[in-house]
Formats: structure tokens, sequence, C-alpha cells
């Protein structure tokens, strides 16, 4: 073949034009998962190529999410949509975060795969919803705490969420809620894109006192009152010490003179809760399986003697949960029987005392969680209980030995992390109530007012050293006095610290403006004796 004859098949030869490929489209919504306590924001992006059709969810989902796909198939084909013939992937982005849970990725996951032809742009739109086969959007537990955490981190702000559910998230303020009762109508309102949100600002049913703007709620309701301890005016004291400042403290007593008694009333009288704490109580109960009340009421946990470190502190060895020091947070830990609990217990809680903080550490997660407790111990003077007795038909049976060794259970580095001790007597018939829960409650409630209007962000009982110089000022004869003290009772660092701020506990209820002489005179009293 010439040239001229290659040249005239080139001329004839049919130019074929490549059809223009048509662009596909990525639709996006925002979701969540729970790592310990905190979320972590999941974007839930999805695709449909062709291919053998299908439907997989991709990004290490965890099996509720991959259940999740037959009630999204199941509530898609109730409201009359035909899967169309393409392979479906779902990605939830970062595909590197493990172990993403919850059943409430099933409206997310529903309206990617209904709104397949639709291009839309919702960057901001955070999804939440349990889908029920026939369409119906469910609550469930993880809303709350994801949505708060959320919310704390500064991440939110429209959320479309079950209406169910605006029962207990209208007490998050500060995110606009789009409530949606079924499938159908969340997918008219994404393609509509004009969204009813709802800003709710919840009024707690509660007494309450405001300092520079903050808002503190409280309740005067005593379902058990300190009327009803006869006696002990010396625990009962130091019991309001401790409740005004939130310190830690600790009773010694026989059997049967009150110790559990006075635990058990200080819930009542503890300080307001700050809006900010309320919810993080909730959010709390709500990973524990709990409905809360959303009442101002600072929430009292006793674990028994027996409880293992996991359900203390929180563990397991797939997913860490949170234990009873995280569920008493912003409240009141009782350890009854003290000496009992094991020694690995005890030695943990040297942590959550001192940096009101708990590490749990495990080979698939490490989580880090809130644990500002007030804690309050109490324990028999030995194992048989009688040591203190006056009554000669209970006289102690225990040794020496048997007494050192049970009172060796709790090492000093743990002891000195707490404020005030208090030797309890025996229960006289003489004696009388004196004081009622709603008149110690009111010293509290004016020394709570004293301790922030000071500008405190923390009670005396939660200072740092740097804030125990700033706010724990002396007059000249208490300065000399501790100092005395120091010198004759070799007392260490911390301990100095801690009488400092009961201290200024006690002047904020004597209406001292600097701590004086018989401030810190009680302050010593209720020091530890080795």
């Amino acid at each position: 073949m010439n040239v001229k004859q290659e040249k005239r098949i080139t001329q004839k030869s049919t130019v074929v034009k490549e059809k223009p490929k048509e662009e596909a489209i990525v639709n996006r919504l925002l979701c969540a998962t729970l790592e310990g306590v905190n979320a972590q924001v999941v974007e839930v992006e999805a695709t449909f190529t062709k291919g053998l059709p299908g439907f997989a969810v991709v990004g290490l989902a965890s099996s509720d999410i991959q259940e999740a796909k037959e009630r999204v198939k199941s509530a898609l084909l109730v409201n009359d949509f035909v899967f169309p013939p393409l392979k479906i992937t779902v990605n939830l982005s970062p595909s590197d975060l493990a172990n993403k849970r919850g059943s409430h990725f099933d409206l997310p996951l529903a309206l990617l795969v209904a709104l397949n032809k639709t291009a839309f742009a919702q960057p901001d739109l955070y999804v939440f919803g349990e889908l029920g086969l026939d369409g119906r959007v469910k609550s469930s537990s993880m809303l709350f705490p994801l949505i708060l955490s959320l919310k704390e981190q500064g991440k939110i702000k429209q959320a479309m969420v079950p209406k169910e559910a605006m029962a207990y998230l209208q007490h998050i303020s500060g995110v606009a809620f789009i409530p949606v009762e079924t499938l159908s109508e969340a997918i008219a309102l994404v393609q509509g894109g004009n969204f009813d949100a709802q800003t709710t600002r919840f009024t707690y049913d509660a007494q309450s006192v405001e300092v520079d703007g903050t808002p503190y709620f409280y309740t005067q309701r005593y379902a058990a009152d300190f009327k009803e301890v006869k006696g002990q005016m010396v625990a009962k004291r130091a019991a309001l010490i401790a409740a005004a400042g939130m310190h830690n403290f600790f009773m010694e007593g026989n059997p049967g003179c009150g110790k559990s008694m006075i635990a058990k009333r200080l819930q009542d009288i503890l300080p307001p809760v700050s809006e900010k704490e309320l919810l993080s109580i909730a959010k709390h109960q709500f990973l524990d399986g709990q409905t809360p009340q959303f009442a101002p009421v600072r929430p009292f946990r006793s674990p028994h003697h027996t409880a293992t470190s996991a359900s203390v502190f929180g563990g397991g060895s797939g997913t860490a949960k949170i234990g009873e020091v995280a569920l008493a947070s912003h409240g009141l830990l009782f350890f009854d029987e003290i000496p009992h609990f094991s020694k690995q217990v005890l030695e943990a809680m040297r942590e959550p005392l001192q940096d009101r903080r708990v590490l749990i550490s495990r080979v698939n997660a490490k989580i880090e969680y809130e644990a500002d407790i007030m804690f309050v111990a109490a324990q028999n003077p030995c194992p048989c209980g009688n040591l203190l007795s006056k009554n000669p038909a209970r006289v102690c049976r225990c040794s020496e030995m048997e007494i050192k060794r049970y009172k060796n259970k709790l090492s000093d580095p743990f002891l000195d992390r707490i404020d005030l001790f208090v030797t309890m007597q025996e229960v006289e018939r003489s004696d009388r109530a004196d004081v009622s829960s709603k008149a110690m409650h009111e010293k509290v409630i004016e020394a709570f007012l004293k301790q922030k209007r000071r500008g405190q962000r923390q009670l005396n009982g939660k200072l740092t050293e740097e804030e125990i110089e700033r706010y724990c000022t002396l007059d000249a004869e208490a300065e000399s006095i501790l100092q005395s003290a120091i010198e004759k009772f070799a007392l260490s660092h911390r301990s100095i610290g801690s009488i400092k701020k009961v201290a200024r506990t006690i002047a904020d209820i004597e209406n001292h403006e600097k701590i004086e002489k018989r401030d810190i005179l009680e302050a010593l009293s209720y020091r530890r004796r080795a």
C-alpha cells in the first residue's frame, strides 16, 4: 500500500467520539460516635457505582451499624423507594477510627441512599436517629452524651434528631434542633433545605442564685434530715464544713454511732450546681443506662466494699466504660467500711483525689474522664468495732496486732489526700438533735456564694497550690499558729494545704474576710492524728 492510499483510508475513517462521563453525586452528612465519654465526629458519605447490586458499609463500622443496612432497606421500601441496580458504598470517615457504634447511624444512612440522585449541600448538618422497620425515627440513649460532648467541643450548631428525644435534648442550649418523626419527613426536609430549627433555652424548676450572670440551682428537699442524728456535734460541724467546701471527709467510730447517717444526709446540703455540671451529671447517667431527672441534686454513690477496680474506676477489655467514680463526679462518693476495700482500689483512689481525673488504659482504648468528687469514708476503730466503747458490755476483743493490721490497710499517701478527720463518740441517751438539714444547707449556700464572688472557679476543697496562696490568706496571729503547728507536728506540704483550705471554708461560714486565729485552730483540730 502506497502513501496516497494510506491518506485516503485515513480521511474516510470514522472518528468515534467518547460519551461525556456523568459526574457521580457524592452526598455527605455528619454524625458522631462515642470514644469513652467524648464524641468523635464521623462523616457519612455514599456513592452509587455500576457493578453487582449490593449495599456495603466501610470504615471500621461495628456490628450494630452493619445491622443498620437491614433496617434502612425495610424503612425505605415501606416508603416506596426502589433500590437502583447499582453498588451502594457508604463510607464512615475517618476510616481509621475504630469501633464506630450506635443505632443512631440509621437515619443518615437512609437519607444518603434515598437522595442518591439529588445533590444537597448541608456541610454543618448533623443527623441522628434509629429507624423502625416502618420508617419511624426513634431515639437512643447515646444521643444526649453525643450532642452534649459535641456542643462542649464547639463542633455542632444544628442537628436533625428524633422528635421523641426532644424531651431531654431541650436541656442542651445553643444547638438548633430539627425534630422529625418519620423517614419520609426527614427526606422532604433535606430535599427542601428549609429547616424549622428549634433553639431552646430550658428553665429548671428549682431555686437558684446568680453570680456574675451565671445561675446556680438547688432544691430544699430533705428526704433524710440531720434532725435525726442525735448528738455528734463535732461530726455534724465537720460535715457542714466538708459540704460547704466540697472537702474529702473521714469518720471513725463504733458501729451505730451515726457515720452512715451523716454521709447519706450530706447529699441534700451540698452546694448549688451550675447548668454545665447538671448536664455533665446527666451525661454520665445516660452512659450508665439511667434516665436522668435533670433535678439540681448532686449524685451520691456508695459502692460495696467487694466492688472490683473495674466497677469503681471503669474498664472493659474492648470498649472502656465508666465506673462509680465518674458517676459520682460533681457529687459525693462514699466508702463505708473502707478498710475492707481492696488495696488495689484504695491506692488507685489517689489519682482522682489528687487530679480529679481518671485514665483508663486498655489495648484497644485509652480514655480520660472527669472525676471531680467529694470523697467521704467511714471505718470502725478496730475489726470488732468496740475499741472506743465505754460500755462494759461491749469490750474490744481485738489484739494490738489485729488493730494495727486493720488500720495499716490505709496508706499515708492515701490518707494525706483527705482534709477532715473526725473520731465519733458513742450515742448516749441524753443526746438530742440540735440542727436541721435546712439550717445547714443555708450556711452552705452562703459560704458557696462567698467563694464564687471571690472569683474562685473551684470550691475551697479543690483549690490548686497557686489558688491556695491566692485565696487562703491568714492574718498575723493565724500565720503564727500555723507555723508553730508545722514545727510541732512535722506537717507535710500537702497537709499544710489541706489545713489552709479547711480554715478558708470555716472563715467563709463565719463570715471572716481573712482566716483568723479561731479558724486555723478549728482546722487543726480536724487534722489526721498519727
